[in-house]
């Protein structure tokens, strides 16, 4: 009898597809409906759906990719509920008490959200048994996501009030905008961090390493850079292409009206700077994805053959 081989279940094809075309097409009905009905009490539905759709679709698209039987969707949405909550509420307390307006105030931005963050992935999974950098890579995300969700939930609804009343289309161009910056946003550095920091565990204790402090400062700083790309952008453009009168304006506190070569180089640096950004976040994700490689788990009921002694 030949040696029996091993199967694994079928799995629905591409659960994550399927999640985020049928949150998509809600998405879509509710500001079809909004601006038939001109019913307000939709609106926090399309916040919601907006605002969740591209985190909630990257986190079931990364819980496909996980290590071990740990990882439960029970922990993972616990991670990405409770994870995302806790750090926009202590990051919204230690950024209004610690910040002041300054030349570093993204700086201290994005070192106080991704410290906010990390602890409270370490905090949430610290009771794991086993801890490898690819499911801390997958936690990590997912904390990472539930702030990017909740944090765009805010400023979909900030940007409903205008000067001339509620706005619809504000709120769609905000969600439309973070939607599309969601994947290379909080998910991806918080990701980083957290393959970085189960890297470093023992089986009851994360430890804080060389290379776990090397990563939260190059993590920070990157999330700085990418708040802080609009004013980067603004500057160059001046710097490049700004006349003595304008120069003159901004000494006496008025902003100069820029010219078309301008807004065209200015939208040129703000979209070429977050994509370099982008791509350094993502070229490093995948280096520590690959560093690493996945345990092997036998099936259940499945042992290694051992060679027969001799009679």
């Amino acid at each position: 009898m030949g040696t029996p081989t091993f199967q694994a279940p079928r799995r629905a094809a591409r659960p994550w597809l399927r999640v985020f075309v049928t949150g998509l097409v809600l998405w879509v009905l509710t500001v079809l409906v909004i601006l038939l009905t001109q019913n307000p009490n939709l609106i926090p539905t399309l916040v919601l759906l907006g605002s969740f759709l591209v985190p909630v679709t990257f986190v079931v698209w990364a819980f496909e990719r996980r290590d071990t039987g740990e990882l439960t969707p029970t922990l993972v949405f616990s991670t990405f509920l409770t994870g995302g909550v806790l750090g926009v509420l202590a990051a919204s307390l230690l950024e209004t008490y610690l910040l002041h307006p300054s030349p570093w105030l993204f700086v201290g931005v994005g070192l106080i959200e991704e410290a906010v963050k990390l602890c409270a992935l370490a905090v949430l999974t610290r009771h794991l048994a086993t801890k490898t950098m690819r499911d801390g890579m997958i936690l990590g995300a997912a904390v990472g996501f539930g702030f990017a969700a909740f944090e765009s939930a805010g400023y979909a609804f900030t940007a409903l009030f205008t000067e001339n009343g509620l706005s619809l289309m504000q709120v769609v161009q905000t969600e439309l905008l973070r939607g599309l910056l969601a994947p290379v946003g909080h998910g991806l550095w918080t990701g980083i961090l957290g393959g970085v920091l189960f890297r470093a565990s023992t089986r009851h204790h994360f430890l804080i390493t060389y290379r776990l402090i090397v990563a939260y400062v190059g993590v920070s700083l990157l999330h700085a850079l990418w708040d802080s790309m609009h004013s980067i952008a603004l500057v160059v453009t001046l710097l490049l292409t700004g006349s003595p009168a304008q120069y003159r304006l901004l000494e006496t506190g008025w902003m100069p009206r820029p010219t078309d070569e301008q807004v065209r180089l200015f939208t040129f640096l703000s979209w070429a700077g977050l994509a370099v950004i982008s791509v350094i976040g993502i070229a490093w994700l995948v280096g520590l994805w690959h560093s690493t490689r996945r345990p092997y788990n036998p099936p259940p009921g499945w042992r290694i053959p051992t060679a027969t002694p001799p009679h």
